[in-house]
């Protein structure tokens, strides 16, 4: 198991999820099994930050650009996350226990976008996040300049 584990990764957990089914138990590659399990925690961890970076970024845009011409898209982007955001926190309600650890390198993430993506420089920005997390979360949050 380990080498097919090592050379295709797909059918190693195709193998893995017909012994589960099968109820083959000693069978099991438990080790990696076990480090994959782990991993998709992480990753769902990973998805709700970035998810928050760009809700975050995209508010400091609405907040420090009111008269930027294309805001629509923004509104549609703040929108999208805030829903993803949502959902991710509906399949898995344990991350939520995480959001407020998350938020200082999801705002960092949140000010780098901005940086990378309109004239606004560091300088323009806060140095911490100017918005309280339940006020990210809420749908009827936009902030005024």
């Amino acid at each position: 198991m380990p080498n097919l584990y090592q050379q295709d990764f797909y059918a190693w957990t195709q193998e893995q999820t017909r012994l589960l089914r099968a109820g083959r138990y000693t069978e099991l590659n438990a080790e990696h099994l076990i480090e994959e399990i782990e991993d998709l925690g992480k990753r769902e961890r990973r998805a709700l930050e970035n998810r928050l970076a760009i809700l975050i970024g995209h508010l400091l845009k609405w907040r420090y650009q009111p008269d930027y011409p294309y805001r629509k898209s923004w509104r549609a982007t703040i929108n999208e996350q805030r829903r993803r955001i949502a959902q991710l926190l509906t399949d898995s309600p344990s991350l939520r226990t995480h959001l407020p650890d998350l938020l200082p390198d999801a705002c960092a993430d949140g000010r780098d976008l901005v940086v990378r993506e309109t004239p606004l420089d560091y300088d323009d920005l806060p140095p911490d996040c100017p918005f309280a997390l339940d006020s990210i979360l809420d749908p009827d949050f936009w902030p005024d300049a």
